[in-house]
């Protein structure tokens, strides 16, 4: 068997294979064996057919069926000889062979791309640091009130604390009706934040039966479009708030909590809590994304493709049946997500450089360590989870991640810079 291999890029490699046929005979004899059975010859049982009988007269067709088979068992035992390590599954791209002569086969694959870590340690990084404020623990606990309010029937909607419900009718540019553009009994909560301004201009002070006509630009992402309806109001109700007490909130807290001053204090812990994570996960995609911007090298198709595909199977796990819609677009979908995949694809290549580099590694006493710590949380005997950690390569490969991200974190320069809060 003679081998040659061309570097057609840094990540892409092509093998040409020229097996003799003193090679290429084994291979066909097992081809003929395996074809053997399916032959229908009259005068002969169903694969009983003899062997060279088989030969003469399929022997052309058998050989050239398996010849992508063979050339596949060829390029692994190549990949094994030479100590290649490819990235992906190959792609047999041409072949040629004339019977009882050679066989040629040009493969191509991928392979990891060899690049030097640049200076990566003291990365400059922003912290944008968000402070827990009297007013945020107000705006929680308010809404909390209104997640746990009532209502009752009104005349007129005379402040915010109201829920208007309405039929609305979409109108075309000179304010006829479009067909089939009505709605009905859309409610609208006029303390809603998300609510729209000319919504709520409308319907303040708005009665059962009036009828209000609304038109406005709709800013939706980098574009705009036009809004221009009717509104029938239909119903109107006065939202009324909880007061805010400790019967209050030993109730929503389900006795956990027993006054307001305690509430207030937990609700500002964990809004802490929450921003204190949110933060640390920004500084982690900062210095994540720097770090890609640092190491320009090219990515291998497969490994792309790869993101994509896993991408593509947490989609399928959204849907019903976990089958995806009949005009689910596959070209579109992989267009939008080929730049996360390529980052994702690029970050995977520099994380295993990174390890190599950091000499991180999951030891047993890492291992145990989570399970002790996570066992009590998932209810699970603390031995028992030790012994599934141990054979696990995910939760090794998050660990290792994890104390990868630490380290590199530790090693970069944070600069904290004070978050801009809007003025309303």
């Amino acid at each position: 068997m003679e081998v040659t291999i061309h570097e057609t890029s840094g990540v892409q490699h092509e093998i040409e294979i020229t097996a003799s046929a003193a090679e290429l005979q084994p291979h066909f004899d097992k081809a003929y064996v395996e074809y053997r059975p399916k032959i229908e010859i009259r005068g002969f049982r169903k694969g009983k057919v003899p062997l060279d009988m088989v030969k003469k007269l399929y022997g052309d067709l058998i050989e050239n069926d398996a010849l992508n088979k063979i050339a596949t068992e060829f390029y692994k035992q190549a990949v094994k000889e030479r100590e290649i390590k490819p990235l992906g599954e190959p792609t047999l791209i041409d072949l040629k062979y004339t019977r009882g002569e050679t066989a040629w086969f040009k493969i191509q694959y991928d392979v990891r791309p060899q690049f030097a870590l640049k200076d990566y340690k003291g990365i400059k990084i922003e912290k944008v640091v968000h402070r827990v404020d009297d007013n945020e623990v107000e705006s929680e606990i308010l809404r909390l009130r209104r997640m746990n309010s009532g209502t009752t029937p009104a005349e007129t909607a005379s402040g915010e604390e109201f829920i208007v419900t309405c039929d609305m009718q979409d109108l075309d540019d000179s304010g006829a009706p479009l067909i089939g553009q009505k709605r009905e009994n859309i409610r609208f909560y006029l303390a809603d934040e998300q609510l729209e301004q000319p919504f709520k201009d409308a319907l303040q002070g708005s009665k059962v039966g009036s009828e209000h006509k609304i038109k406005f630009e709709h800013q939706h992402g980098d574009h705009a479009h036009s809004v221009h309806t009717q509104l029938k109001v239909k119903k109107i109700e006065q939202v009324s708030l909880p007061e805010l007490n400790d019967e209050f909130v030993t109730k929503i807290t389900k006795d956990k909590v027993a006054t307001v001053g305690e509430f207030r204090k937990g609700l500002r812990d964990d809004l802490e809590a929450y921003w204190k994570q949110k933060m640390e996960r920004q500084v982690v995609n900062s210095l994540t994304g720097e770090l890609i911007r640092m190491h320009d090298f090219k990515v291998p198709d497969s490994l792309v493709r790869s993101v994509l595909e896993g991408l593509l199977e947490e989609t399928k796990n959204e849907q019903p049946k976990r089958q995806l819609p009949a005009d689910f677009d596959y070209e579109q979908f992989s267009q939008q997500n080929q730049a996360y995949a390529v980052f994702q694809a690029k970050w995977a290549l520099l994380r295993e450089e990174l390890l190599k580099a950091e000499k991180i590694e999951a030891t047993d006493a890492d291992l145990e360590q989570l399970a002790a710590a996570e066992a009590d949380k998932i209810k699970i005997d603390k031995d028992r989870l030790i012994k599934y950690y141990k054979t696990s390569d995910q939760i090794r490969d998050r660990l290792v991640g994890e104390k990868l991200m630490n380290s590199l974190v530790a090693s970069a320069t944070i600069v904290e810079v004070e978050e801009k809060k809007s003025r309303v």
